[in-house]
């Protein structure tokens, strides 16, 4: 029963402040009640605490929706993941790709220039979705997690204790509002000249006021330390932008790990088709019946061989003029066939279609020139120049 009682006695004192904060809340928000303000500094720390966990969290989606585009698929990782289950192994989009290529070679004929192509890029791209698995889990490691791990815990924390001192505010300007009331009274009581029967009513109002000027102190106190405490929290929030830059280096050489594999593996993949042009023509007249080519086809082979004969040529003697370029010590003028950006200071940057002055000078790279336009010069990369008669 006494348990029973104490619980009551709880429950009562509780909503008593509950209804002390809401009422203080509501005259605060109609101009009714003085609040106390919190200093510059802590109301800059809450800021910054704020804008942190809008930018991370819209950062965090962003890259799960990166790194999984199908929302369908990032749904049930998430429930797996709330589970504390280890979702299914699933197959991606390059990797199923990859498949369809190879079944779809291996169908065609891998003797066939066509399946050939097909199984080769299938496997390219099987090695794409490989790469791709091994930077999501990377990603979800040292970037993503770190980042989850600061919403879920870190600012929840900062968040509780923020809420905790609000009510710790409204605690201490409702003791504030009612000391002043308190002193309203008392001067209106002393003013009065009343007969001796009624001098206990400021003898009351003494004592309330008193008993106010005490409560007043004690909530300025915990309001104090709490105050501290959140302050110290958000202190934090300074480490938690290194640490998250830490975990951006740590996204941003995942992907260019990813994108360089990427990238050699086309460009082994395009050297491996570079040789098909030749084996195409064969493989057009690879047929389960016999067939007199028409005219026409025999026409357009002829001319594909004749431009292929030419390109040859043309890039022999490319090659040719450039080495004879280095080799002596006189300049050439050059078209530009691609826009450049020079990397530093030393290089030139070129606009397609403009015309400059090149030439070497001793112990230059193979693969670069001096390039000169008016008062600039800089290096320039040879592949991208057209040497002019």
């Amino acid at each position: 029963m006494n348990i029973m009682d104490f619980n009551v006695k709880k429950l009562a004192a509780d909503a008593g402040t509950f209804l002390s904060r809401a009422v203080q809340f509501t005259e605060e928000k109609l101009g009714q009640a003085e609040k106390t303000e919190f200093d510059a500094h802590l109301e800059n720390l809450l800021s910054k605490a704020e804008c942190t966990k809008y930018w991370t969290e819209k950062i965090m989606k962003q890259t799960e929706v990166l790194l999984q585009p199908n929302p369908n698929a990032r749904m049930e990782e998430f429930v797996y993941e709330k589970l504390d289950r280890k979702a299914p192994t699933r197959v991606n989009n390059p990797e199923l790709l990859g498949q369809y290529m190879i079944d779809s070679g291996s169908e065609f004929g891998p003797g066939t220039a066509y399946g050939n192509a097909l199984i080769k890029c299938g496997e390219t791209q099987k090695r794409i979705g490989a790469a791709d698995r091994e930077l999501i889990q990377t990603a979800a490691i040292n970037f993503l997690t770190p980042l989850r791990n600061f919403i879920e815990g870190d600012y929840k924390t900062i968040n509780r204790e923020r809420k905790l001192l609000q009510n710790k505010r409204l605690d201490l300007d409702a003791a504030k509002t009612r000391l002043k009331k308190a002193k309203v009274a008392e001067a209106r009581a002393a003013q009065l000249n009343l007969s001796p029967p009624e001098d206990n009513n400021v003898m009351v109002w003494a004592e309330e006021v008193t008993k106010s000027e005490q409560e007043v102190r004690i909530a300025q106190s915990e309001f104090d330390r709490q105050a501290e405490i959140t302050r110290l929290l958000l202190e934090g929030i300074s480490s938690t932008h290194a640490h998250h830059l830490r975990c951006l280096n740590d996204f941003v050489e995942a992907q260019m790990t990813y994108y360089a594999q990427c990238y050699q593996y086309m460009l082994d993949l395009q050297k491996q088709l570079g040789s098909f042009p030749s084996t195409f023509l064969s493989n057009n007249n690879q047929s389960t019946s016999t067939c007199v080519p028409s005219s026409s086809s025999t026409t357009a082979a002829s001319s594909a061989s004749a431009t292929a004969s030419l390109s040859s040529v043309s890039n022999a003697a490319a090659t040719s003029s450039f080495g004879e370029l280095k080799s002596s010590s006189g300049s050439r003028k050059a078209r530009v066939l691609y826009d450049y950006d020079a990397a530093n200071s030393s290089e030139l940057s070129l606009l397609a279609d403009e015309v400059i002055t090149v030439y070497s000078i001793p112990g230059m790279d193979s693969d670069w020139l001096m390039g000169e336009r008016g008062n600039q010069k800089g290096k320039v990369p040879i592949t991208y120049l057209e040497l002019l008669n």
